[in-house]
């Protein structure tokens, strides 16, 4: 293969893998000749080299021996500094000389420490409403670089809310603002098996110095660590060597540090001593113009298929929990109105989502909701409804009856009854008192949140 073979192949690996992948992780490939066989490349860094050779290695192999059949492997090297030296900004970091890496046997795992990305989360992607607007202009501030601000960004919220979304967005924008940095995005999952495998290894040494020397750490879902004993202390002190080279860290979680079980109380206290966001549940206006941005990718699948007038208003109403939800079912929707042929109206909807739409309706009970609101605040279910009035009884009583006004289809007086026989009125109290809280006292916002998603997981 020659020079201009693979600049003719550049577009049509563009096309196959899309811009972003190319952009970000075959366009920065240096073709350099083939050898008995290989095609050879320069990369710019180990990372790079490897994820290709991953990711991208069979697909580079069947696009380039359609036009050269000799060509049997590929090989991805990093140049040597002295040569390279010239090509770097002054700034830059140094980078090792790589080891050969081909396609006929695949980089290791150490070899590749980072969760590979999706494409599809971006910023551009990332619909923004009053429910996310905090943590989406926090993760942009993250994402221009510059001087660290606040360390750790800590991101959570509930299943299918963003979180994910934002890391990996965050993570794209720095490796195109500045592809300098070694921006390592991983599960915590993933870090607790790596570390595993370093102890079983004897390699601590290597974990250590690849988890230390990297710009910005990213780990996701960090709950999962929870309980983890060896996890957990090399995770605290992997965390405060980063810090104290005022180096990037950003979390996520499916909830505040300080409601994660079984967490040790300094990590925690590490965890809060930065920025904490709260991804909150989508809205009704949030979940439609999700929708709206997603029916423009289904019309080019499927051009010649009619959308009613009001569907859209009525999957935003009817699924509320989780967004993941809500894009699955457009995704089922436009593909079944496909293959029967049919427009899609109000009724194939219907028809098409009727177990998601039945799985959205569950009703929660007051019985429920006074189980868990005596749960949270570690007092008795008797004690709650009972006469007592100590403000240790009274406040989670209007809590309660607060929650049951906003999510059951129960009317005062009965809400009443089920707590105890009191008036409807004295629910009218409660429910006043605690709108009035909400927005005075924090920690009683942050209940009322914590006890909602509960009840509605």
């Amino acid at each position: 293969m020659t020079l201009e073979q693979w600049g003719a192949l550049q577009d049509s690996l563009c096309q196959t893998v899309g811009k972003n992948n190319y952009t970000n992780w075959l366009k920065p490939l240096k073709f350099s000749g083939v050898e008995d066989g290989v095609a050879k490349f320069h990369v710019p860094t180990h990372f790079l080299g490897s994820y290709v050779s991953q990711n991208f290695g069979e697909l580079l192999l069947a696009k380039i021996s359609e036009g050269t059949k000799s060509v049997r492997r590929l090989q991805f090297d990093v140049p040597s500094q002295a040569g390279a030296a010239a090509a770097k900004p002054a700034h830059a970091r140094p980078e090792p000389v790589e080891p050969v890496r081909d396609v006929a046997a695949p980089a290791s795992a150490d070899a590749l420490p980072g969760a590979p990305l999706d494409a599809r989360f971006t910023f551009d992607s990332f619909i923004v409403g009053k429910p996310n607007e905090l943590a989406h202009a926090a993760a942009r501030r993250v994402a221009e670089g510059g001087p660290v601000t606040f360390n750790p960004l800590f991101l959570y919220g509930g299943v299918g809310l963003g979180k994910t979304h934002l890391m990996h967005a965050i993570s794209w924008e720095l490796r195109e603002r500045s592809p300098q940095l070694n921006v390592l995005y991983l599960s915590a999952e993933q870090f607790m098996y790596r570390f595993v495998q370093a102890l079983r290894d004897r390699k601590m040494m290597d974990f250590k110095e690849m988890f230390r020397s990297v710009d910005v750490l990213m780990v996701d879902d960090v709950q999962f660590i929870a309980g983890k004993d060896s996890t957990q202390e090399e995770f605290f002190h992997t965390f405060n060597a980063l810090v104290d080279q005022n180096k990037q860290i950003i979390i996520s979680a499916d909830r505040a540090p300080g409601e994660i079980k079984d967490l040790e109380n300094r990590i925690k206290s590490r965890l809060q001593s930065g920025l904490v966001v709260d991804l909150h549940p989508t809205d009704y206006e949030l979940r439609l113009g999700i929708l709206q941005s997603k029916v423009d990718g289904h019309r080019l699948q499927y051009p010649d298929l009619e959308l009613e007038s009001g569907v859209l208003e009525f999957l935003a109403l009817r699924i509320s929990t989780n967004v993941r939800v809500l894009e699955g079912a457009l995704t089922r929707l436009f593909a079944f109105a496909s293959l029967v042929g049919r427009p899609i109206t109000m009724d194939l909807t219907q028809d098409c989502l009727s177990d998601v739409l039945r799985a959205s309706e569950r009703k929660i009970t007051i019985e429920e909701i006074q189980r868990k609101v005596s749960e949270h605040y570690n007092i008795r279910l008797s004690d709650m409804i009972g006469p007592k009035r100590v403000r240790s009884f009274a406040r989670p009583r209007q809590v309660a009856m607060y929650l049951c006004k906003q999510m059951t289809s129960r009317s005062l007086p009965e809400i009443g009854r089920r707590f105890g026989g009191r008036d409807h009125t004295t629910v009218m109290h409660g429910v006043k008192r605690i709108e009035e809280l909400k927005q005075q006292d924090g920690q009683i916002a942050e209940d009322l949140e914590l006890l909602r998603r509960a009840l509605e997981a």
